[in-house]
């Protein structure tokens, strides 16, 4: 593998393989006539090299800062809570050579928080703002239970105060409710109003809110993006504490309006992410830029730690998975469960932890390996869920360097927990260069005083070729020849080079590049996928690819990584499937989905749906307890008063309750690819039997099946004896004629011999 590649100085050897070992002892190869100072460590000093010339230079981790991890984030280490360790460390990297570090994270207890409420003050809202008017005392009630140091801010929006967002006509300036019959009045429209700055005085809150009115746009969207992005960026005017969770809650009843609508009002600038706050904390550039893009919105919010929390009526918010650190809450249409959904979300957010990589090099990899709580590595998973606070994840870090930058370049990169302030800084520094360098010889007399002496080879200088810039290019005989085959009857350097001087000059290529000791070897005659050498993961080296870190495959096409195939549960594929290149091969026979996770023909399809009836329906059951039925259920449930049953694709599914009652659920996959659950709105329960009447119905039946038999004992007695009594009459009667019968033929006996027919008289 190293005798075999291009290189002909200690720097191209070390960048061919992680294995590969430079000899810079001068005399190493004396006598042969082709020799490698390439090759493995080992077969080096079998080969005669002594260990002290040998060039073999291996990545390193230094730590440089690893402060304890903290277990409270309130008090007197206020100001000093660390939430990763380490902090700081130094990797110094040889390309191909794979490394690994550990981190550590712990989400302490009683960390501060600073809630900053951003309403949509819109005229459709009004219901809303009646309802939080009194949101601050409630809800520092509630937070008080979670952390001792809560602050508590409020801001506004509507929209762009231009056409075609908003009513721009004269009359609707400085009323746009003007002839709307059911609100005559409201303020005029605005962008983004800051009304209150982060405060520990909840009434503050309470009087700012009550003070508040609504206003009118013309279209649905709103400009709530706006409005999130002047809250990020604008951290000494919302006062955004460092050390500090930042909450910040976004209540509307209608999606926002992206990137690229401003066009429609002539806003052909794009917005640039600045905060644009005038000495009137209203936004300044509403009418002047457009709405800010996702991409900008996701990087103000990490950059400022910040979990946006959408508190929303409508489920259309499918574009906050772009944005890190973001959950959804459905709100009532009132606002009225709004202190137990920022809860919950609080609750959901504080029970996971992800990593973020910023300023990551091109020319790095990363490969994350999640250890949980469960204690079980998770390859490929950079999240933790389900934890509690106080609770500590691990995760280990595989680093390689897929080449070189330019001498003098410094990189570094920095891993953070999405929303927290604490990170790793981490610099690098590359293993590119070989200590014997540092000494090298310019027109040495080695090197024929025309050529550089470095690293136990001559560099000669152009027109020179040879071990000691011997020879002369176009220099070349019968007898170099033979040198220049890779075995007898091969064609010389390959076909792809000329001989000179003994050894092969191999021809330049529109291709690439061709080397090797013969022309043997090139770097773009490898698989490739889509058109792609390599797939574009990969290096090509003499015909094979050699695939980066997370990469493997004849064309480097298949991904390592393991989290897009982890299912909402955590479970690989749903337990239904295997992980193949980065993506779930379902198993289980009627299972689909991006992680096997639809199955309605499953033995465990009904199980599982019925954890989220449970809690959905009726906050109960096991997954109902630690926030995480809203990250796990996320089917649509329909609840009917009676079931259809008719529907061949849907899935009759019954349990009994903790009540001996039966709930009976259908669950079926809709063609859009969401699940649907219709689900009865009680579970059906029969009454209860009384107990007298249980007692008296046994009784009576008792009684009556002892009348039965007794009736039935005398019907039998009494067939059987008038049987026998007609049998009796029978015989009786039979007795009488034969005696009548007896009597008669004595008689005519007795009148024969006496002559009875004469003497009549």
């Amino acid at each position: 593998m190293c005798m075999s590649g291009s290189a002909t100085s200690c720097e191209e050897c070390l960048l061919i393989h992680p294995s590969c070992a430079w000899c810079a002892q001068e005399d190493f190869g004396r006598g042969r006539t082709l020799t490698s100072r390439c090759d493995f460590s080992q077969n080096l000093q079998k080969r005669g090299c002594a260990a002290r010339f040998i060039e073999y230079p291996t990545s390193s981790i230094s730590i440089l800062q690893n402060r304890p991890l903290s277990s409270k984030g309130s008090g007197s280490t206020q100001y000093d809570v660390v939430q990763i360790m380490p902090q700081k460390i130094s990797l110094s990297l040889r390309p191909g050579d794979q490394t690994w570090f550990g981190l550590q994270v712990r989400q302490v207890e009683d960390y501060p928080v600073d809630l900053y409420y951003l309403m949509d003050l819109s005229l459709s809202m009004k219901d809303d703002l009646d309802t939080i008017r009194n949101l601050g005392t409630k809800l520092a009630q509630e937070m008080g239970k979670l952390t001792s140091n809560f602050r508590l801010g409020f801001g506004s929006f509507v929209d762009k105060n231009m056409s075609p967002f908003s009513y721009t006509a004269p009359k609707y300036q400085e009323n746009p409710c003007n002839g709307y019959k059911l609100f005559p009045n409201c303020v005029p429209t605005f962008g983004f109003r800051h009304i209150l700055s982060l405060t520990d005085k909840v009434d503050r809150f309470n009087e700012e809110v009550q003070k508040q009115m609504v206003s009118r746009n013309r279209d649905a969207p709103e400009g709530g993006f706006d409005a999130i992005l002047q809250a990020a960026v604008c951290k000494d005017e919302i006062g955004w504490r460092k050390e500090a969770y930042h909450l910040l809650v976004f209540a509307t009843d209608d999606v926002p309006h992206l990137a690229l609508d401003g066009r429609l009002g002539g806003l052909v600038q794009p917005h640039d992410g600045m905060c644009h706050l005038n000495d009137k904390n209203e936004y300044s550039a509403s009418t002047k830029m457009d709405y800010p893009s996702l991409a900008l919105l996701g990087e103000k919010l990490a950059e400022n730690n910040i979990f946006l929390i959408f508190a929303v009526t409508k489920r259309l918010y499918n574009f906050t998975a772009l944005i890190p650190g973001t959950t959804v809450e459905i709100l009532d249409q009132d606002s009225k469960n709004v202190i137990q959904l920022i809860i919950t979300a609080y609750n959901n957010i504080r029970s996971k932890v992800e990593l973020t990589v910023w300023d990551h090099p091109e020319d790095i990899s990363l490969s994350f390996t999640a250890t949980c709580q469960d204690g079980k590595p998770l390859p490929g998973l950079r999240k933790c869920a389900d934890l509690k606070i106080g609770d500590t994840v691990s995760f280990n870090v595989s680093v390689e360097a897929r080449s070189c930058p330019p001498r003098g370049t410094d990189q570094s990169f920095t891993i953070k927990p999405v929303g927290f302030k604490d990170r790793l800084e981490v610099a690098v520094d590359y293993q590119c260069d070989c200590g014997c360098s540092r000494i090298a010889q310019t027109n040495s007399s080695i090197c024929s005083s025309i050529g550089t002496y470095n690293c136990g080879t001559c560099q000669c200088e152009p027109g020179y070729l040879g071990a000691r810039c011997e020879c002369q290019e176009g220099e070349a005989s019968s007898m170099h020849l033979s040198a220049c085959r890779e075995a007898e009857g091969k064609q010389i350097c390959s076909g792809r080079g000329e001989c000179s001087c003994n050894q092969c000059l191999c021809y330049e290529s529109e291709f690439g590049k061709i080397y090797g000791s013969f022309c043997e070897c090139d770097d773009f005659s490898c698989a490739r996928h889509k058109g792609i050498l390599c797939s574009g993961h990969g290096e090509c080296h003499c015909g094979e690819c050699k695939c980066h870190a997370g990469y493997i495959g004849d064309n480097c096409n298949c991904s390592t990584e393991t989290s897009s195939c982890i299912s909402d549960d955590g479970q690989m594929c749903s337990g239904r499937g295997n992980c193949v290149c980065g993506r779930c091969q379902c198993t289980e026979p009627g299972a689909f989905g991006d992680t096997c996770e639809k199955c309605p023909t499953c033995p465990d399809a009904c199980g599982t749906k019925r954890e989220c009836i449970e809690c959905r329906l009726f906050n109960s059951g096991r997954i109902a307890d630690n926030q995480t039925c809203q990250r796990l259920c996320k089917d649509e449930i329909i609840t009917v008063e009676t079931l259809k049953t008719d529907d061949p694709g849907a899935v009759l599914c019954l349990y009994k309750t903790d009540n001996d009652c039966v709930m009976k659920f259908t669950y079926s996959e809709h063609v859009s690819g969401l699940s649907i659950l219709a689900a009865l709105q009680e579970p059906e329960c029969g009454g209860g039997p009384d107990a007298l009447t249980v007692l008296l119905a046994v009784v009576g039946s008792i009684l009556l099946v002892g009348v039965v038999l007794l009736a039935v004992w005398k019907l039998v007695i009494t067939i059987h004896d008038r049987r026998e009594f007609a049998r009796f009459q029978s015989a009786r009667s039979r007795a009488r004629y034969e005696m009548r019968s007896i009597l008669t033929s004595f008689s005519s006996s007795v009148c024969f011999a006496h002559d009875c027919g004469g003497n009549e008289a």
